[in-house]
């Protein structure tokens, strides 16, 4: 399914594509052209883009091969098939556009490669980071150190799924919606549709509690693979199911205990604005 819509960039539109199948944001080439050239007339940007395609094919760049087109809603109202690029491949046309507006994210893309360099040398930066990015979101300390955890848990997880012979992406994928189906009653997908989630990280998205039972239901899959020594995809997928179950029947305790339901459709932004509120209002009522 394709859901289109504009979105501003220094209030000039440009026309996206969120395609639920890929989870992936496409962008109109040419709407984000003509914003980075300062072009208002349409012609001229879909003129400066066959330009820029043409010099990209001669230097031998694979980003305009690796580009196809979506329909989107033209100036006349009527859906049109349009260049489109996903974020990494916009990434990539903008640098090759010498213009002003286009420098930041040259710059930004430079920061973002040396620092990944950085990581590589000492990982423990990585870490710092992270923490460092997460409080600038907004997050609590509790919540961040909860999250890293998280991290740790998932990495050991990982880790033995490779021993196994799991294949990272697809098979992954699976074994993930196969846990978390079994704890929370829904696929990755479904989750994040609940909390209105697109390309963003679901668990950056949980709430504690949320958290915790996904680290408990990894944990557990990670103990039962130990203990199980699967061989063959089938049986990796039936320890991961059986991990989801047992963090799965820890939800169900808790909600009886507490007559709540532990799955919220409240994402990151929500889940911090409620917080601001409950603080706010211990602090009136102690005044």
């Amino acid at each position: 399914m394709i859901n289109d819509k504009v979105q501003l960039f220094e209030n000039q539109p440009i026309r996206t594509a969120w395609v639920e199948d890929e989870e992936e944001w496409y962008f109109s080439i040419v709407d984000a052209v003509g914003v980075l050239t300062e072009q208002q007339d349409f012609t001229k940007a879909r003129k400066y883009w066959n330009k820029l395609k043409q010099r990209l094919n001669e230097e031998g760049s694979q980003v305009v091969t690796n580009c196809h087109q979506l329909k989107m809603t033209a100036q006349d109202g009527k859906k049109r098939l349009t260049d489109v690029a996903n974020t990494e491949q916009l990434l990539r046309i903008i640098q090759s556009i010498p213009s002003k507006k286009a420098e930041p994210f040259k710059l930004w893309l430079a920061q973002t490669g040396r620092e990944r360099i950085e990581e590589i040398i000492d990982p423990e930066l990585t870490i710092e980071r992270a923490l460092e990015t997460y409080l600038k979101k907004g997050y609590s300390r509790e919540w961040i150190n909860q999250r890293l955890q998280a991290i740790q848990v998932r990495k050991e997880l990982t880790d033995e799924w490779d021993r196994h012979g799991v294949k990272k992406g697809i098979e992954y994928a699976m074994l993930t919606d196969e846990i978390t189906k079994a704890w929370s009653g829904m696929t990755t997908r479904q989750y994040k549709n609940y909390k209105g989630l697109k390309k963003e990280n679901l668990r950056d998205n949980m709430s504690t509690l949320e958290l915790v039972l996904n680290m408990l239901a990894e944990a557990t899959t990670t103990e039962i693979s130990k203990q199980r020594q699967p061989e063959t995809f089938e049986e990796n997928r039936k320890v991961a199911g059986e991990g989801g179950a047992a963090a799965g029947e820890a939800r169900a305790a808790v909600e009886k205990r507490t007559g709540k339901p532990v799955i919220t459709d409240k994402n990151a932004a929500q889940l911090q604005n409620l917080v601001t509120e409950i603080i706010e209002t211990e602090i009136i009522d102690n005044e």
